[in-house]
């Protein structure tokens, strides 16, 4: 599990049956300092998150096959919408 900030949306015009009705949102990883990872993930997001959001990201399949089926092919998923963080290193970059 780690800290990701949500960047935008992805819109996807057909996908995994298991997943119909899923958001896709873009996120960017963030680093113990705060600081995003350069390279955006894609996450399955059922918390209702918004751009510039920061959320917790399982990468625990279980999850998604728990809620979408044994078959779904999803692993990221938002678990979670952090409300802040406590931790010298990243209090500034989050907040």
């Amino acid at each position: 599990m780690y800290l990701a900030r949500i960047a935008g949306a992805v819109v996807a015009a057909a996908k995994h049956p298991t997943l119909s009705g899923c958001r896709f949102l873009v996120a960017e990883r963030l680093e113990a300092d705060g600081s995003a990872q350069p390279e955006p993930i894609v996450v399955v997001d059922w918390m209702g998150a918004a751009v510039g959001s920061t959320v917790m990201v399982s990468t625990d399949g279980d999850i998604a096959r728990a809620r979408f089926g044994n078959t779904t092919p999803a692993r990221l998923v938002v678990v979670g919408i952090v409300d802040r963080v406590q931790m010298p290193a990243m209090a500034e970059a989050i907040a």
